[in-house]
């Protein structure tokens, strides 16, 4: 092709990707005025070419930024030749709007400014699913109450209240007792309905200046501010116990229900919302010992109750040598082909001690304890043998994910300890997926994408797991080199519950798909939520619908059902 040609060619692609680009473009001479306009520009601004060639961009202005905005903008575009960010705009109907805006200073070969172009991407639907998460990172879904990440915010700006102005406050920790069996015989649907239907008598128990959250399962906080005598605090809980004796009507049944509550003050057993909600725990189990269906007020002596967490530490540092820990995995589905795509290892603990430990119980002591470590470089290393085995059965590229706790990817050496394990057990880290929760990275986010890089350079898969629990941001997504986002379970519980979510699931895919993430959705339990998924493209799921965890045993043999079915 001769150079005319290809400068010929260069022009009519340039023209192509210019009009039919999704991302508005402005450009302007060197004194400001707009010389053209791509349609993109046009459908998200309103405005015709005609209305705009030859006028000043500054007919966009909402009046959100003051002129030191404007003047930043411009000393980095001459000082760089150009700049980026986010910028509010007004369209032609009035409307203000987000952008991600780039200008650049294009140039001459003698290298004066000839032109200025604007490339910007309306950013709105972004900025709505940000906000609705925010929103929801703070509620509990199914019951509309706080959740225990906003009654922690609300807790220090009490406690702080409390302190200044030294009035007393109560903290009242609830759980409800042998929830676990109604659930087991009448389905988790009726015991979603019965958590409804207890939140709802509590609160109007309760003054306007109280707080109560939904700390997760059957678990409830409450604070009294202002309180003048204990006294206040075993009213409550008596009437609480009281209002809940009566009997529920849930799906043309009549279930009975009782809680058991612990009550701890501040300041006398605790003077931060940690310390209080743990003396609170201690109390309401001192009330499950005691017979359920009954209050306790923390005292000094239930600290001989952390005996048991003491014993619990010993047995986790002897578990690894008595080989009493295992891992079941939950198959990862993908609903286009309906093949098993992976599975999530997940850790179990038998104990000669205390028998099956839930990882609820045990993982918050490992961690505590620094001895999530160790367990963490056991579970690795038992992923990469049981896809060892794999590989020997034929499944060669089933991918295995694996949690990183919070303080192992925080040491120094993370990244040199899991290369030297997969280079030990000799498997691909392809086929390994490590899940890292957005609390996990966000804190050092410059050391977290350090870290991701070097761990995607070797080959993993990287996952956010949980998302929408803690910052709740798709743009920060952009920064770390991950290859899919998994969308916590309470949003997929409360597609049963609130049309709103619906859209906010939705908003979630949308967005990862357009930062090319794939997306995995865990805890679908029902086949509504498994449809609404596959409709809405989510590229895999995960949950009870399709299987329980597994032994590694059983796992093969759903991944041989897998192969037989039609």
């Amino acid at each position: 092709m001769k150079e005319p040609d290809v400068i010929s060619s260069a022009n009519n692609i340039n023209k192509l990707v210019y009009n039919y680009i999704q991302e508005g473009v402005m450009i302007t001479d060197t004194y400001g005025y707009i010389l053209s306009v791509n349609p993109a520009f046009q459908v998200v601004t309103g405005y015709s070419e005609e209305e705009v060639i030859g006028k000043r961009p500054n007919l966009l202005r909402s009046g959100v930024h003051d002129e030191a905005f404007y003047d930043e903008l411009w000393k980095s575009i001459r000082e760089t030749g150009m700049w980026h960010g986010e910028i509010w705009n007004r369209r032609k109907n009035g409307e203000i709007f987000p952008e991600w805006l780039t200008i650049l200073a294009s140039k001459n070969e003698r290298g004066n400014v000839e032109h200025y172009v604007g490339v910007f991407t309306d950013i709105t639907d972004q900025k709505i699913a940000e906000e609705e998460l925010r929103k929801l990172a703070h509620s509990d879904p199914l019951t509309g109450m706080a959740n225990r990440y906003h009654y922690n915010v609300r807790m220090e700006s009490l406690l702080e209240t409390s302190k200044k102005y030294n009035q007393k406050l109560a903290v009242m920790f609830l759980d409800l007792d042998r929830f676990k069996q109604i659930n087991d015989t009448f389905g988790h649907e009726a015991g979603d309905q019965l958590l409804i239907k207890v939140s709802a008598r509590i609160k109007k128990l309760l003054r306007n200046k109280d707080l109560i959250a939904r700390l997760g399962g059957d678990e409830f906080v409450i604070t009294l501010t202002n309180i003048h005598h204990p006294r206040e605090a075993f009213t409550l809980a008596e009437n609480i116990i009281n209002t809940l004796s009566a009997p529920f009507i849930i799906a043309g049944h009549e279930l009975y229900i009782s809680t058991s509550i612990g009550i701890s003050f501040f300041s006398e057993d605790g003077t931060d919302a940690d310390t209080l909600l743990r003396s609170a725990d201690k109390a309401m189990y001192d009330s499950k010992k005691a017979g359920r269906n009954r209050f306790s007020a923390y005292h000094k002596d239930m600290e001989g109750q952390n005996k048991e967490l003491m014993t619990m530490e010993t047995e986790l540092r002897k578990a690894i040598e008595r080989n009493e820990f295992m891992v079941e995995y939950q198959p990862q589905i993908n609903p286009k082909s309906s093949a098993v795509s992976g599975a999530e290892a997940l850790l179990r603990w038998n104990n000669q001690h205390f028998g099956n430990v839930s990882p609820v119980d045990f993982v918050p002591v490992a961690e505590e304890t620094g001895l999530i470590i160790p367990i963490g470089h056991w579970i690795l290393r038992q992923v990469c043998r049981d896809l060892k085995k794999l590989d020997m059965l034929g499944f060669s590229e089933l991918t295995l994910a694996v949690n990183v706790s919070p303080l192992q990817f925080s040491q120094d050496n993370f990244v040199d300890s899991v290369r030297q394990i997969i280079y030990e057990e000799n498997v691909p880290a392809r086929l390994i997926d490590l899940e890292l929760t957005e609390s996990t990275v966000m804190p050092d986010a410059k050391t977290s994408v350090r870290r991701l890089t070097e761990l995607k350079n070797m080959g993993f898969k990287l996952s956010i797991d949980d998302f929408g629990t803690g910052y709740s941001s798709l743009s920060y997504l952009n920064r770390f080199p991950i290859d899919h986002l998994k969308i916590d379970r309470n949003f997929i519980h409360a597609l049963d519950h609130y049309n709103d979510d619906a859209s906010i699931v939705k908003a979630i895919i949308t967005m990862a798909h357009r930062l090319h993430l794939k997306v995995v959705a865990e805890g679908v339990e029902k086949k509504r939520q498994y449809q609404f998924l596959t409709d809405e493209s989510c590229d895999y799921i995960q949950g009870y619908y399709f299987s329980k965890p597994l032994p590694f045993n059983e796992l093969i043999d759903f991944l041989y059902m897998d192969l037989t079915k039609d």
